[in-house]
């Protein structure tokens, strides 16, 4: 699996929800200078790319996103750090939406790991693994248009 998916998780869980907030950005710039998950990628250029194309087709990103992740090939670890990485995204703004839940369960939807591997790695997170009522409306909270995102980098591994 190529590294931009895992970014393209993390763009879509900040964006979800209508609003890309301040956290979910220092996360991912914290993403960026701590680890090596994006490591090859020009990481704000793509950003502000996703940017573009979500402003220009709204939800329409988001399903091509569920789409790629759907025909992509994954391994179980490559499945438990898209888990790891849509959980901490959605969570680190400590605000957490029912759109962003919804979107996971899409995201979980793509994924061949079972729930108790998810429960094990991710212990408290049964809401997220729980059935929806309505699995086939995408929403965002409100209409969104996004600006362009500087990480402002300083040590890159």
């Amino acid at each position: 699996m190529n590294n931009e998916l895992y970014l393209k998780t993390a763009f879509c869980c900040t964006s979800c929800d209508g609003n890309i907030a301040n956290e979910e950005i220092q996360l991912i710039k914290q993403y960026v200078e701590n680890s090596t998950i994006f490591q090859g990628l020009e990481v704000e250029k793509l950003l502000n790319e996703y940017i573009k194309e979500i402003n220009k087709t709204g939800i329409e990103f988001l399903k091509s996103f569920i789409l790629e992740l759907t025909n992509e090939s994954k391994t179980k670890e490559e499945e438990l750090k898209i888990v790891k990485i849509a959980i901490e995204v959605i969570e680190t703004d400590n605000e957490i939406q029912y759109s962003e839940i919804k979107f996971f369960k899409k995201i979980r939807g793509t994924l061949n790991v079972n729930d108790e591997d998810i429960l094990k790695e991710f212990p408290g997170k049964e809401d997220y693994l729980l059935p929806d009522i309505a699995t086939e409306k995408y929403e965002f909270l409100q209409p969104a248009e996004f600006s362009s995102i500087s990480l402002n980098i300083t040590n890159i591994h």
